[in-house]
């Protein structure tokens, strides 16, 4: 997959913006504030059809302005163009795919497959449950359509459970139709449950493998799924809660309330691991993520780099400047605020890099590494 054009159009703190991409490295350079993740945020809204970073649609247009339109150019995995353009105005969405527009934004999900690592993702680690299962359900919407089908639905039944739980007069007409919404709910759960359980089991290695050569120490890193339905069927657990459920009026129990638990030699990487530890074990996070995309979708996810080299060792950096060089990857986009450190670190990879040179009025220089 390569993105060989982009523009933007009130998008973020970018008025108006057209950039031709390399087909292999892109730098994105400047001071802090001059939009350079920005850019990466336009890159992953054409392929998760939201952005990364803000949850208020509305924060994503220019301030002063009514709305903000992208159009990517893409070539596929079998050398084929397509387009992709995506639009809010007036607290509407558009999404279009060579010109055509989705019935259902879901539609889009994992047709521009991307991983993107940046600051942000120390959440994973530090932040509560519901910051893994997102990192967990966002791989796995892109591998599988009936996993992002199936969650959708049990966040749809999941609501609809809540809702009941909450009326005031709760009779017997009401706990018929409670039940009912417990075997749907078990069934999309028990769906969700063994694609998370399997993921797991298919990325850790890579994970182990990643950590080990990046860091050169042979620590044991593990993720442990903990989940209520490793003992019990979910059908079991709503109908043994139900009437600590309807006490709450709300689920207490289920898929909903899974986590992820990230260890370093059998101690907790959150409460144990250090800085170092912590971001090495976050990159070989995303670049198991990575693999695994590539191998079930024969095709080169985008990987997004946001100062991925800030605060990272000089051994550190150069063990991720040799993955880079054994074109492991596809097309990368990394931001940065010195060009003299990323010059330096690209001078040692043998891909065709080019450089975008920003300052508040967006890019004002565009050029080849040397």
């Amino acid at each position: 997959m390569i993105l060989k054009f982009l523009s933007l159009i009130n998008f973020k703190n970018h008025e108006s913006l057209q950039i031709d991409f390399s087909p292999q490295v892109n730098c994105f350079l400047g001071n802090n504030g001059v939009g350079k993740t920005n850019l990466l945020d336009a890159i992953h809204y054409l392929s998760f059809c939201k952005s990364y970073y803000n949850i208020v649609e509305a924060d994503n247009i220019k301030y002063g302005e009514r709305f903000f339109m992208l159009k990517g150019e893409f070539l596929n995995q079998d050398n084929t163009d397509f387009f992709i353009d995506a639009s809010l105005k007036e607290k509407v969405k558009y999404f279009k795919y060579n010109g055509k527009k989705y019935d259902k934004l879901s539609d889009h999900i994992g047709k521009i497959p991307l991983v993107i690592i940046t600051p942000l993702d120390s959440n994973i680690i530090l932040g509560g449950g519901d910051e893994r299962r997102k990192f967990i359900d966002r791989l796995l919407s892109q591998l599988d359509s009936t996993y992002l089908y199936n969650l959708m639905s049990y966040n749809k039944v999941l609501q609809q459970r809540n809702a009941l739980l909450k009326e005031a007069n709760f009779h017997n007409a009401n706990s018929d139709l409670l039940s009912t919404y417990d075997k749907s709910l078990s069934e999309y759960g028990y769906q969700i449950y063994l694609k998370r359980k399997d993921c797991l089991a298919r990325i850790i290695g890579d994970v182990q493998s990643y950590y080990s050569f990046i860091s050169e120490k042979q620590e044991s890193i593990d993720i442990i799924y903990k989940s209520q339905l490793n003992e019990n069927s979910f059908e079991d657990i709503l109908i043994q809660n139900r009437t600590k459920d309807k006490l709450l009026m709300f689920t207490s129990s289920g898929v909903h309330r899974d986590d992820f638990i990230f260890t370093i030699n059998s101690h907790s990487l959150k409460k144990s691991g250090s800085q170092g530890q912590q971001k090495t074990f976050l990159i070989a996070l995303k670049f198991a993520y990575y693999s695994l995309l590539k191998s079930v979708l024969n095709m080169d996810p985008l990987l997004l780099l946001d100062d991925i080299f800030d605060k990272l060792d000089a051994r550190r950096v150069e063990k991720v400047i040799r993955m880079l060089n054994q074109n492991q990857f596809g097309q990368i986009f990394i931001t940065d605020t010195s060009f003299e450190r990323i010059d330096s670190i690209m001078s040692k990879v043998d891909n065709i890099c080019k450089y975008f040179l920003l300052n508040k009025d967006g890019v004002y220089e565009e050029k080849f590494k040397s």
